[in-house]
């Protein structure tokens, strides 16, 4: 309950942002509520001042009355909903604004331990659940507020002991509610969650399509779906079975109320306790007084999956930013090029050593290359200088200043990746290069692409720079999509470079043209390289042979083969698989 009301405070937050618009919302439901509860007073009216005592002088007028009311309380209802609509939107707006703004800083380790099913569904079907709730239910929520209050005074104005008794069922109905709400919610949430883990494995097989023809496994797929598929489904049919239990239990408690009210009324009205037409304006407000109870009840399901939805958007938005715990620190300014790692140590969250007493120094404009088996914590290295982890032990220093202790933004600005798998935006070529550096000119972005050995495949394609890319690249070839981003990066000019395993996935072809790009990319910069051909660092000024999270070798290709270990073991079955 105290999670309910907390997210209920933050939605109303983003709610009190529309403020005038809301205001103004709840004026024309009062307005409205008035014109409703104007209804049974006039109804009462015209049997006893006009029906039982035979009067119809005035009784046309007081028709045209109630015909004016009902038709200005649906006028008022149109305002309501149209200005509604702009308040939900606008409010639904800025928390997904926010929420995409916040995942922007978000560390990558963040993003590394979640599905990109389960982010796309907290970004998508929580924030749907949200808005149909604000749309639907809001005015509903407010409307029964304000007719609660009008109706149950209007029922103390008219019959003080007909009040009592329709009291009497409230606390059964308060009772109950509470019970159901509670395994309401918990079955929404577990539906959101399972939804969540559909949405992943939808996003993971589409991605990998190919993978999945390639080693025919569409039929166990298929399967996992439907598995996938039968968990939400079972969880779905708990949770709307068990909201569609609060309707007919309020409508239940509804018809016994008014019974007992009708009941007692026709005993006073028998013994001159209560007019006739008191009975009908009471039992006019002891529906409106019940009716929105039933409304709220009749759309609890989607109050309770809009919650839940609510819930699952703000547990997000509190995941601490890579840069809430940073404080006022400095620019790092341009960078001359030296990186020196002292004693580094680093661990992963669940507290597996990964790095360990990692020690070297690069001079502005050498290259360092780092070798070895898979999973040594090569990357790693290469993450913690653009601090997308953090060390636990140690120093990184760039230009002698500790990278902890200088703006993350201004670190990053001036390195450049260029990683093994080549992510490529939609839309076209020249948008995906200039992405390096958004105010490029047309001539910029031609000459890094020029410089990146792509100029000539582009300028073979229909459209040339113009040419529309989908998904991935998925329109061009590997080694296309490498020289691209390699692009990309010469367009930035970065003072520090990292090439993670470009040449691993292209051909041989393709490789010469990637190899020539980068020896112009590499020239003058200081340059981190992680490759497993070793063609593309023998001319490294310093080769790193990673191992177990520890630098078990360093030197030159010369002086490493020279001294017959692990490097040059590697080399002579590189050679052999060659061979």
């Amino acid at each position: 309950m105290n999670q309910t009301w907390s997210t209920l405070k933050k939605i109303g937050h983003y709610l009190l942002h529309q403020r005038a618009k809301l205001i103004t919302v709840i004026m024309l439901t009062i307005v409205a509520a008035g014109l409703t509860l104007a209804g049974p007073y006039l109804l009462g009216k015209a049997l006893d001042d006009y029906i039982v005592a035979k009067q119809y002088d005035g009784f046309l007028q007081l028709c045209l009355l109630m015909l004016a009311v009902y038709a200005a309380g649906s006028l008022v209802g149109w305002l309501q909903a149209f200005f509604l609509a702009e308040v939900s939107q606008r409010t639904v707006w800025g928390l997904r604004q926010d929420l995409f703004s916040h995942l922007q800083k978000l560390p990558i380790p963040f993003f590394a331990s979640r599905s990109h099913g389960e982010l796309m569904s907290r970004t998508t079907n929580d924030i749907d659940n949200v808005t149909n709730t604000l749309n639907q239910s809001l005015i509903q929520l407010i409307s029964s507020v304000i007719m609660l209050i009008g109706s149950f005074t209007m029922m103390l104005l008219l019959n003080g002991w007909l009040t009592l008794v329709a009291l009497i069922v409230i606390p059964v109905i308060v009772f109950v509610s509470k019970r159901i709400a509670k395994v309401t919610k918990r079955q929404f949430k577990a539906q959101q969650q399972e939804l969540g883990a559909l949405n992943s494995f939808i996003e993971e097989t589409v991605s990998g399509q190919k993978v999945v023809a390639l080693f025919h496994q569409e039929e166990r797929m298929a399967e996992q779906f439907s598995a996938a598929n039968a968990n939400l489904k079972k969880v779905g049919i708990k949770a709307q079975i068990y909201s569609g239990t609060m309707g007919p239990f309020m409508n239940v408690f509804g018809h016994i109320s008014y019974l007992i009210i009708a009941g007692v009324g026709g005993w006073l009205a028998v013994h001159d306790q209560a007019s006739v037409g008191v009975i009908i304006s009471f039992l006019g407000y002891s529906r409106q007084f019940s009716g929105p109870l039933n409304e709220v009840a009749n759309q609890y399901n989607l109050i309770q999956s809009g919650i839940a939805g609510a819930e699952r958007v703000f547990e997000m938005m509190e995941v601490p930013s890579e840069y809430d715990a940073a404080e006022s620190v400095a620019e790092l300014g341009a960078i001359n090029g030296k990186v020196e790692f002292r004693d580094v140590c680093f661990e992963y969250k669940d507290g597996t050593a990964a790095l360990s007493d990692i020690s070297f120094t690069a001079l502005p404009g050498q290259t360092i290359a780092l070798v070895g088996p898979t999973g040594a914590g090569k990357t790693t290295i290469i993450n913690l200088i653009g601090r997308f982890f953090e060390v636990k032990s140690g120093q990184i220093r760039i230009d002698d200043k500790d990278i902890r202790e200088v703006d993350k933004n201004s670190l990053r600005s001036q390195l450049g990746i260029v990683l093994q798998d080549a992510h490529l935006f939609t839309g076209s070529i020249r948008d995906n290069i200039r992405y390096g550096k958004l105010d490029a000119t047309n001539e910029e972005v031609e000459a890094a692409a020029e410089q990146a050995n792509a100029a000539s495949f582009i300028a073979k394609l229909p459209q040339g720079y113009e040419t529309l890319l989908t998904a991935e690249g998925g329109n061009i070839s590997h080694g296309q999509r490498q020289l691209i981003t390699i692009a990309r990066a010469v367009l930035g000019d970065p003072a520090l470079l990292i090439l993670d395993e470009a040449t691993s996935s292209v051909d041989t072809l393709a490789e010469l043209q990637i190899q020539e790009a980068m020896k112009k990319l590499l020239s003058g910069r200081t340059s981190f390289v992680i490759a497993h051909r070793l063609s593309t660092i023998r001319h490294a000024d310093q080769i790193l042979y990673v191992q177990d999270g520890k630098i078990m070798e360093r030197g030159s290709h010369e002086e490493l083969l020279a001294r017959r270990g692990l490097y040059y073991k590697l080399h002579s079955h590189t050679f052999l698989q060659k061979a």
